[in-house]
């Protein structure tokens, strides 16, 4: 009987390491970690969820945005999205092309969006 009791909790342990590891790999937020640090270009984003804020990494540069729920012509959609980095002083050696790009990103995901740029960002733009 003890046997069997061991077998069952060796079994749901290997289970639940299992079930940790996949997890692990599977999670979004580890993922962007790793495209900060080989400066890849990753989003994270519900599209879905316009409450919930994106992030995202180019040249090793986190990026996060909020989404405004507005009126187009058809529906209501996101109309305004404001973008900023936490760390200005890691935009060193970000160009504008690099921000077209990101703007170019972002409007295939939401094509009936103004993007704002908060500061130090859009002293550059302009």
């Amino acid at each position: 009987m003890i046997v069997i009791l061991f077998r069952i909790l060796l079994f749901a342990a290997i289970l639940f390491i299992l079930y940790s590891a996949y997890t692990f790999f599977t999670n979004p937020k580890r993922k962007l970690d790793i495209a900060r640090k080989n400066k890849d270009f990753y989003v994270i984003d519900e599209e879905d969820n316009v409450k919930k804020n994106f992030v995202m990494t180019y040249k090793g540069v986190l990026f996060e945005g909020e989404k405004y729920l507005g009126a187009t012509e058809q529906s209501f959609d996101v109309v305004t999205i404001t973008v900023w980095t936490t760390e200005p002083s890691s935009l060193r050696g970000i160009s504008k092309e690099d921000l077209f790009f990101l703007e170019k990103e972002i409007l295939i995901r939401y094509p009936n969006a103004k993007i704002e740029w908060k500061h130090p960002i859009k002293h550059l733009l302009h």
